[in-house]
């Protein structure tokens, strides 16, 4: 195993569709609080919309060789973007607005490994990258991760990493973590 990371272009996130979709398929496998949610969710309704509304997006890849092991997804978006609804859902809000210091908000988005890769290292190389970027913000202070419920290696994996739970939406369907 050779692993070695690479920061793709929004032109060609093509390449890691099926690892979207395999995470999404791997979140609706999971979940005991509305499973059905993930039947609409996809590389095209949850990727492409996301990409097209964040103000930035970086997206890297860890590759063995020349096959992708693994991804990170992180957005610096608008607030307000957040007010509406996740990927096909609608909900009131995602976080009290009054408690974000600044207009924009970062967000490690998506995050997968294929299972043969995991336990490996490679997530956190690709957690440490996704916070590098999201911290050479200035404006940024609040940065955010959504986990779906029944993922309890992804929500152990992140509050170890010193996120903490801030709270939950649609009815425990998504626990929010905070960096602060």
């Amino acid at each position: 195993m050779s692993i070695h990371y690479e920061v793709i272009s929004e032109d060609n996130i093509i390449c890691i569709k099926d690892l979207v979709n395999d995470l999404m398929a791997y979140q609706k496998s999971k979940a005991y609080i509305h499973p059905e949610f993930f039947d609409n969710m996809c590389f095209e309704t949850r990727m492409i919309p996301s990409i097209k509304s964040a103000k930035a997006n970086y997206i890297v890849v860890a590759k063995d060789d020349n096959e992708i092991a693994g991804y990170a997804y992180s957005t610096i978006s608008p607030k307000e973007i957040y007010s509406g609804g996740f990927a096909t859902l609608q909900c009131d809000s995602f976080f009290d607005f009054n408690s974000i210091k600044n207009d924009d908000v970062g967000c490690l988005s998506q995050f997968f490994i294929k299972e043969e890769y995991r336990n490996k290292g490679i997530g956190t190389v690709l957690f440490n990258k996704s916070m590098d970027w999201l911290n050479s913000f200035e404006s940024i202070s609040d940065i955010f991760i959504f986990v779906s419920n029944g993922n309890d290696d992804a929500l152990k994996f992140y509050l170890g990493k010193g996120f903490k739970i801030s709270h939950q939406i649609l009815d425990g369907f998504i626990t929010v973590l905070r960096n602060t």
